[in-house]
């Protein structure tokens, strides 16, 4: 895959996303669904930053190894 086409991929999965998820919270009949995907979201953000604190915390040990 050539680097255009990597960058355009990402640019259209990124539009189709967030036009999803704007149709889901702009929604007004499905109070249920909008707690439900916020949830999700909430959940997935706290995964990321659990994960990016972990990675983190490698990153920095291994740094520390190197330079001892």
């Amino acid at each position: 895959m050539t680097k255009q086409t990597k960058i355009l991929t990402g640019l259209l999965a990124g539009v189709a996303v967030g036009t999803a998820i704007a149709l889901i919270l702009s929604s007004d009949k499905n109070d249920d669904l909008k707690q439900k995907a916020s949830d999700w979201f909430c959940d997935l953000l706290d995964s990321s930053k659990d994960k990016l604190a972990s990675v983190t915390g490698l990153v920095k040990d291994k740094i520390a190894k190197t330079n001892a």
